[in-house]
């Protein structure tokens, strides 16, 4: 069949299918359910304060200690709040924009404040950055990290740049790992900004797809050697683990960059969501208990993992037309297609009813100037339903491909 007609056949089939966003499945949501029933009227929710009170801001101390195991960080080092970790990502900036960081110039006062934005990356930190007018500045992602030699002579050359976002396990949305060395090499770059600060977002640290479960070096250790121990906010989440709409967030940092956090906060999250923190405890009880859930969440997705790999293997194993690396964790694949493609892919997508993450979306400003990268979220879709939406988007690429020659 003619790759047209191939093309047309999808078309009216009216699919209504969304890969866009990196969504656990509703099998995966079910894994948590039981969660839902830790606390009832006999649970006792009187410990270091009363969890139905007000108190306790930056998070209970019993979750709080295994997120310091997960983290392999202190305590007190540990600061919970909200369900969302984007959302303590642009509470930080929106108070260094007010009133500054570490006793520096708030960011208002600062002509043209600039992050460092390593590409392709996670949009919604680009959008933290449009939101409050920061510039942003592109550095090349390759395949252990950012482009290090670049970030450090762009950080020693001027002030006005303030920070830098960075997904540094299972890469939002290339899948890749930044090594040692690069992340040695952040942690003791020389910086034009006092306050420069590495927001180092880790939200897929026990997001696992295989037996083989790297661990990254420590930036707050890191950070802490090299001279520069306030340097680093790190974040995570229950987002992917337990449910999106009631997880829990977690920010670390050096005690006095949380003492900060906390007291800056009080009016925002007075109380915290204690009983949620609580339930969240009581449902994995330590660190064994995150892993064990992890294990179940892998073995729903793996399997969405391979189909993506092996339908691409299938249409395009022998060609250089499609680029692409099998993750070893986290929630996306990244493909790369010849130059001015991926536009044109997403609207045949679209077109046929098949969502895929907008092109250009995972860059600053929404501009990929190759125009020819994708993002393919497989967990949210049904196996048979991620089998139909790959088959179409290779259906796509073709007709694309078909049409530039």
């Amino acid at each position: 069949m003619d790759i047209k007609e191939k093309y047309e056949q999808y078309k009216n089939m009216r699919l209504n299918l969304h890969m866009e966003r990196g969504w656990p499945s509703v099998d995966q949501l079910e894994l948590s359910m039981p969660m839902l029933d830790t606390v009832t009227s006999r649970t006792n929710l009187i410990h270091e304060v009363d969890y139905r009170s007000y108190a306790g801001t930056g998070g209970i101390i019993p979750l709080k200690m295994i997120f310091a195991e997960m983290l392999k960080v202190n305590v007190d080092e540990v600061y919970i709040g909200g369900t969302m970790s984007t959302t303590i990502m642009y509470d930080i900036v929106n108070k260094a924009m007010l009133w500054g960081l570490r006793g520096e110039t708030p960011w208002k006062d600062v002509k043209e404040v600039s992050f460092i934005c390593p590409v392709p990356g996670y949009e919604k930190h680009f959008k933290i950055c449009e939101t409050f007018g920061i510039k942003m500045i592109n550095v090349p992602l390759q395949d252990d990290g950012p482009d290090i030699d670049m970030i450090e002579k762009l950080v020693k050359e001027s002030a006005n740049i303030k920070g830098i976002w960075c997904v540094p396990l299972y890469s939002n949305p290339t899948g890749i790992i930044y090594s040692d060395e690069k992340i040695k090499r952040l942690a003791h770059m020389s910086t034009a900004a006092k306050d420069f600060t590495i927001f180092w977002d880790n939200a897929y640290v026990i997001h696992h797809l295989t037996d083989n479960e790297p661990e990254l070096l420590n930036i707050i250790r890191e950070t802490e050697e090299a001279g520069y121990p306030h340097r680093v906010f790190e974040f995570t989440s229950t987002s992917k683990i337990t449910f999106p709409g009631g997880g829990v967030a977690v920010c670390v940092s050096s005690i006095e960059n949380i003492e900060w956090l906390k007291k800056n906060s009080l009016l925002q999250l007075k109380s915290g969501d204690k009983v949620n923190q609580y339930r969240h405890y009581l449902f994995f009880k330590d660190l064994a208990g995150f892993k064990s859930h992890m294990i179940k969440h892998k073995n729903i997705i793996v399997k969405k993992f391979k189909i993506v790999d092996e339908i691409l293997r299938r249409e395009f194993g022998l060609s250089d037309l499609v680029k692409w690396k099998l993750p070893q964790g986290g929630y996306f694949v990244g493909v790369y297609l010849p130059k001015g493609f991926a536009s044109k892919v997403y609207k045949l997508c679209k077109d046929i009813g098949v969502y895929i993450t907008p092109a250009g979306s995972v860059f600053p400003y929404n501009k990929d100037v190759d125009d020819s990268f994708i993002r393919i979220a497989p967990t949210y879709l049904s196996c048979d339903d991620l089998r139909t939406s790959m088959e179409v988007f290779c259906c796509a690429v073709k007709c694309v491909d078909k049409l530039t020659k």
